[in-house]
């Protein structure tokens, strides 16, 4: 997975950690926008340059989250698991 991908994919998890935090409504990514977590309080979200280049080098390497992933923080670092979390915020696995 390139670092672009591992960006992506944590900015979306950072985001939705933080935005869950303080709302029920749940954090949506808009197309053309690119989410990308750097570390600890570096969080920034830009449009995409829509171009088929950009697109194809941004897919060479992509990987599809898969269903029922959970991202989170500790100590810091971001972290993924498969599960979910009930409407109380536990943790258990489908």
């Amino acid at each position: 997975m390139t670092s672009l991908s591992k960006t992506l994919i944590a900015a979306a998890a950072f985001a939705a950690v933080a935005t869950t935090a303080f709302s029920q409504v749940p954090w949506e990514f808009n197309p053309g926008m690119a989410y990308m977590y750097a570390g600890p309080g570096k969080m920034s979200a830009m449009a995409m340059a829509a171009t088929p280049k950009n697109h194809d080098a941004m897919m060479r390497n992509a990987k599809k989250v898969p269903n029922n992933t959970v991202f989170f923080m500790d100590k810091g670092q971001l972290y993924s698991t498969s599960g979910m979390l009930d409407p109380t915020g536990n943790f258990y696995l489908p």
